[in-house]
């Protein structure tokens, strides 16, 4: 009983503040139509780097992130985004969110020349690939939140993601599950990935083209502050304590 409860007081909490801030920030649901013109063009120019491709696709990449979660962070802490953050946020968090992905590059290596031959033998190695994407996102998955909330190296930022997915799994993926199921009924595509910043391009060649892909950008923005939301009240606090305050 006190476990729905709190469902339900904590995520109506970050529904009204998500709403709010939607429509105090609309603008913000239009940088994934940026991010996703930035990212094609980026393919398209990669190959050009020789050598250093892989580099030049870490940085930027990386940069890319590193603006959105600043917007993400200043509409959850503030309430409000500029042009100044825009222009800001391809920096801040650029040395986090390079060291986080070189260190997702290395996990992957090494699951795919250790533990992958190794379980290989026994399971289907179809079905290892699917066992370790299904732990990186439920163990990563707050990891956007994290990132932008929590002062953490890469290294300590996977860990606290791990504590508080070990914490508040319940009241952390009942809501995210919803939101991923409206995002497919509504698009079609699943969004997987431990980081995301856009809906897929894709999406627009789809019955509806336009229309779906901004109706899925809506969808998409709101679910990412309402997380940030939700992130900020769980991070901050337990079960219990919530109960006792929303008594006064």
């Amino acid at each position: 009983m006190e476990l729905l409860r709190d469902l339900y007081y904590t995520n109506l909490s970050a529904l009204r503040n998500t709403s709010k801030s939607l429509m105090k920030n609309w603008l913000f649901i239009f940088t994934g139509l940026f991010y996703t013109i930035a990212t094609i063009f980026l393919y398209s120019i990669i190959p050009y780097f020789g050598i250093l491709a892989g580099i030049v696709l870490l940085i930027t990449t990386s940069a890319i992130i590193s603006n959105y979660i600043y917007l993400l962070e200043g509409i959850i802490t503030r309430d409000r985004i500029t042009f100044q953050d825009f222009k800001e946020g391809f920096t801040v968090y650029l040395r986090k969110v390079w060291g986080l992905l070189f260190m997702f590059w290395v996990g992957r290596m090494a699951f795919d020349l250790l533990i992958k031959p190794i379980l290989g033998q026994f399971i289907d190695p179809a079905g290892v690939e699917m066992i370790g994407l299904f732990l990186a996102f439920v163990v990563l998955n707050p990891i956007p939140e994290v990132l932008y909330q929590k002062h953490y190296n890469p290294w300590e930022s996977i860990t606290h993601s791990f504590e508080f997915v070990k914490d508040n799994w319940i009241e952390w993926f009942i809501p995210n599950g919803i939101f991923l199921g409206i995002i497919y009924l509504v698009t079609g595509q699943v969004l997987a990935g431990i980081i995301n910043y856009y809906i897929p391009i894709n999406i627009l060649f789809s019955g509806g083209g336009i229309v779906l892909y901004l109706l899925g950008q809506v969808i998409f923005t709101f679910m990412m502050i309402y997380r940030g939301y939700l992130f900020n009240t769980l991070s901050t606090s337990n079960r219990r304590k919530r109960l006792f305050m929303r008594r006064f």
